[in-house]
């Protein structure tokens, strides 16, 4: 029996779903998913293996227009993800025209087959879906098209299909009971920031960082303490709340995911620091996880 394994980048606008795409077809929520944009910030790896395949999904940040020396670093991630894939996903969603000039140059000139997942079709007509698919084969000629919905698993079967169809007979990369190559540390940090974007409003989210500071595991409890970094004095009294009640709740929220997913209990400890300009800082940023490779 042959075995196909393969890497397969997904990339897209902020906010089309392509964590969602990402979750759903690995079965395992490894990226965070929320309403506001800009969500991913680092690579994320999702692999799914089955008996005769590895498919390793490649979970990268929404693409922007640097605007700090972050944005460089996540658009360095999508790049990144770009040069090692055997295949290409590009999550858009109706109406969204995708306009990057030096990544359509890539796609049209790589090689590299191209998978376009129109998402969330059960929001819009079905015209409006044949139009857009249309749209897509006329600016892709070589690429696969299919319309999906994330949320309701819609046509991610066909998603799958493709790729398999794309990547190469190759032995598997990771053990097949590995989910992701990222460390526990990481997914903690993770949620803590989802909770921060899904709890907090305006420009807080996107001001913070979270670092796990200390990760002990003891036999019935894991202890975590974790620092918020934030930009100014006022986003820090933000995070913490009157008389720390934004804080307690925000404690509260992340430690019952992060038992979910650790399946063990956890003590969380969250301390907020002032750390101007982090998002410009590019010996924090490196703390943080990020690189400027590309």
């Amino acid at each position: 029996m042959t075995h196909k394994a393969g890497f397969v980048s997904i990339i897209g606008y902020p906010n089309v779903g392509k964590s969602t795409i990402m979750n759903a077809l690995v079965g395992e929520k490894l990226s965070i998913v929320t309403p506001k944009a800009q969500t991913t910030r680092h690579r994320i790896l999702g692999i799914l293996s089955g008996d005769d395949f590895q498919v390793v999904y490649s979970d990268t940040p929404g693409i922007v227009k640097p605007h700090y020396m972050l944005h460089k670093a996540m658009m360095s991630a999508v790049l990144s993800s770009l040069s090692d894939a055997d295949v290409v996903m590009l999550v858009t969603e109706i109406n969204v025209p995708f306009e990057h000039e030096e990544i359509i140059e890539y796609l049209k000139n790589s090689g590299v087959p191209l998978i376009i997942v129109i998402n969330k079709v059960d929001l819009t007509t079905e015209e409006s879906v044949k139009t857009a698919i249309t749209k897509w084969e006329l600016q892709f000629p070589k690429s696969v098209v299919i319309p999906a919905s994330a949320l309701h698993k819609f046509n991610l079967g066909k998603v799958l299909d493709a790729i398999l169809d794309n990547i190469p007979e190759s032995p598997p990369f990771y053990p097949k009971d590995e989910l992701s190559d990222r460390t526990e540390r990481f997914f903690v940090s993770e949620i803590i920031r989802e909770k921060i974007l899904k709890l907090y409003s305006e420009e807080i989210p996107y001001s913070c960082e979270v670092h796990v500071d200390a990760f002990t595991e003891e036999e019935t409890i894991i202890r975590i303490e974790a620092m918020i970094y934030v930009s100014r004095e006022s986003q820090k009294a933000i995070i913490l709340g009157h008389q720390g009640k934004a804080i307690r709740k925000l404690g509260t929220e992340a430690r019952k995911d992060i038992e979910a997913f650790l399946d063990k209990h956890v003590f969380l400890g969250l301390t907020v620091k002032v750390e101007k300009d982090w998002r410009e800082n590019e010996r924090m940023l490196k703390r943080f996880g990020y690189s400027f490779d590309k």
